[in-house]
C-alpha cells in the first residue's frame, strides 16, 4: 500500500473545528497530517488506513479503515446482502466475509443491528425490493435513536434519511433501504443525541457517510484494545465531519465491526474485529446483513 497524507482532509480541517463539538485543534491536525496507506482495491474504490499509536488521536489508540468510491462510479453497484437466502424459513446469522463473499461483494462492512438469538435485523430492511424485516416499535413510546435514520440506495444512488414518525421508513421510494442509526451529521450538522452510554462510551464503530464533493465513505474504527480505544458516537461525528462528510449514520459497532475486501488476506477482513478480545483479524462476529459495492457485470 501506498503512504500518502490524505489531502482532502486538510482542506476541511478548519471548518471541522469550529462545528464539531468541542474536539480541540490537535484532533483534526492528527487526521490532516497523518500518513495513511492508500490502495485501489477495484475500479474506483480505494481503502485507506492509519494506525494512531501514542493516543494520537482523542488521547487515545485508533485503528481506522476507509473504504471511498464517488457516487456516480458508473463501474459499481452499491447495495446490501442478507444471511438469509430468499426462502429460508430459520433466521441465519452469518460473517461479514461470509455473506460478502458469498454474493460476489468487492468490498463490504457489517450493517444494521439485529437479534442476537433469532437472526435477523430488529429494523426495517428492504433488499432488492423484498422486506427481510420490519422495525419493531415500542408502542407508545417514541422511536429509539437507531430507529430515525437509513441508508437508501436507489438508481445507483445513496444517500442517508431520516424520520420521527412510526412507519416513516416504509414510504422511502426505493427497492434497498436499511434503517440504523443514530444519525451522526445531517447537512453538514452534528446530530443531537442523547446522552447514555450507548453513544459516549468508547466502541468499535462503523458508519457511512455521503460527502460534500459526492463520494461514498464506508469507515471503520476498531476498539476495546489497548491498541485501539474506540471513539464515542461524538468522536465519530467529529473524525466524518474532518473527511468532508455531509450527512453520515451509525451502522452497528462492537463486536459487529467489520470491514472486508475481496482478495486481501485473511479472509479479506482488514479491521481488527474484537470479538476474540485480540487485536488481530481473527475476532468476527456473525451478522445478519452487509452492505456492499460490487463491480458492475
Amino acid at each position: 500500500m501506498r503512504r500518502y497524507v490524505f489531502q482532502g482532509f486538510i482542506a476541511c480541517t478548519c471548518l471541522g473545528v469550529s462545528l464539531a463539538q468541542g474536539q480541540p485543534p490537535a484532533d483534526s491536525v492528527a487526521i490532516a497530517s497523518a500518513l495513511w496507506q492508500i490502495k485501489t482495491v477495484g475500479p474506483g474504490v480505494v481503502w485507506k488506513q492509519f494506525h494512531f499509536a501514542e493516543k494520537q488521536l482523542f488521547n487515545a489508540n485508533q485503528n481506522i479503515n476507509i473504504l471511498e468510491t464517488r457516487l456516480k462510479n458508473r463501474r459499481v453497484r452499491f447495495g446490501f446482502a442478507s444471511a438469509d437466502a430468499v426462502g429460508d424459513t430459520a433466521r441465519k446469522l452469518l460473517k461479514t466475509s461470509e455473506i460478502a463473499a458469498k454474493v460476489g461483494a468487492l468490498v463490504a462492512v457489517n450493517g444494521t443491528f439485529f437479534d442476537t438469538k433469532r437472526g435477523g435485523s430488529v429494523d426495517f430492511i428492504k433488499i432488492a425490493g423484498r422486506v427481510l424485516d420490519t422495525t419493531r416499535y415500542a408502542p407508545g413510546k417514541a422511536l429509539a435513536e437507531h430507529q430515525q435514520a437509513a441508508l437508501v440506495v436507489r438508481r445507483r444512488k445513496v444517500r442517508v434519511a431520516r424520520g420521527t414518525s412510526y412507519g416513516w421508513e416504509k414510504t422511502l421510494k426505493a427497492d434497498n433501504v436499511m434503517v440504523t442509526g443514530p444519525l451522526l451529521l445531517w447537512q453538514g450538522a452534528s446530530a443531537i443525541r442523547q446522552t447514555n452510554a450507548f453513544n459516549d462510551n468508547r466502541h468499535p464503530r462503523t458508519c457511512a457517510c455521503v460527502t460534500t464533493d459526492k463520494r461514498l465513505l464506508l469507515i471503520t474504527v476498531d476498539g476495546r484494545t489497548s491498541q485501539a480505544y474506540g471513539m464515542s458516537l461524538g468522536e465519530l461525528s467529529f473524525l466524518s465531519k474532518i473527511l468532508g462528510c455531509r450527512d453520515a449514520v451509525n451502522f452497528d459497532g462492537g463486536g459487529s465491526t467489520t470491514m472486508w475486501i475481496a482478495g486481501q488476506p485473511d479472509s479479506g477482513v482488514v479491521n481488527m474485529p474484537c470479538d476474540d478480545k485480540v487485536f488481530d483479524h481473527a475476532g468476527e462476529r456473525a451478522v445478519s446483513n452487509v452492505f456492499l459495492v460490487r463491480k458492475k457485470n
